[in-house]
Parts: structure tokens; C-alpha cells; sequence
């Protein structure tokens, strides 16, 4: 399992100048860390944004991987949203930036 210092930086050069995404987003890995994107600025800071992920590394791999099915993920309460109809509308651009990150 990558650290969280490997996975915001393949997060960084996911996201590159501008991550395309429209919106703050932050995934919360469980206890394991915080990753804040808004533009093309990558943090660990805990901080407010437009749609909150939760979700473990693991399962964030996974889901990178094509291994598991985000709705699957939903419905088993292994990802937890904080806006599910901004969710919708961000998820091509959201498993884009997830598939970098596998």
C-alpha cells in the first residue's frame, strides 16, 4: 500500500495545473490522511470542499484498478459521499483522476 505522501503525489501529477474536475474535492482515506484538490493546488489539509469521497486506500486502488464498481462501492457503504448528485455529475472526470491513482 502506498504511503500517503507516494499517493498525493501521483495525485499531483495527476491533477497537473489543472485537475479538470470544476469543483474542490477531497478524499478522506479513513483515518488514513486527507488529499484536498481544488484547480491544480494538491494538499493534506482536512479542509472544505464542493464533494467529499470516503473511502480506504484500498478500495480506492481497487476502483483505480477497475477491480471495483464506484456504485457497488456506494451501495456497500465502502464509499461514502457527501454530495451524490454533484458526484454524478463530476464522474468521468472523477474515475480519470482515480485511474491515475492506481
Amino acid at each position: 500500500m502506498a504511503s500517503l505522501e507516494e499517493l498525493t503525489d501521483r495525485v499531483r501529477k495527476g491533477v497537473g495545473e489543472d485537475s479538470g474536475l470544476g469543483k474542490s474535492f477531497k478524499l478522506d482515506l479513513k483515518g488514513e490522511g486527507f488529499i484536498h484538490i481544488d484547480g491544480g493546488a494538491v494538499s493534506n489539509d482536512d479542509l472544505p470542499a464542493d464533494l467529499t469521497v470516503r473511502i480506504s486506500q484500498k478500495d480506492l486502488k481497487a476502483m483505480g484498478e477497475g477491480k471495483l464498481n464506484p456504485m457497488t462501492a456506494v451501495m456497500t457503504g465502502r464509499l461514502q459521499l457527501s454530495d451524490m448528485s454533484l458526484a454524478m455529475s463530476m464522474q468521468a472526470q472523477m474515475q480519470a483522476l482515480f485511474a491515475k491513482l492506481a
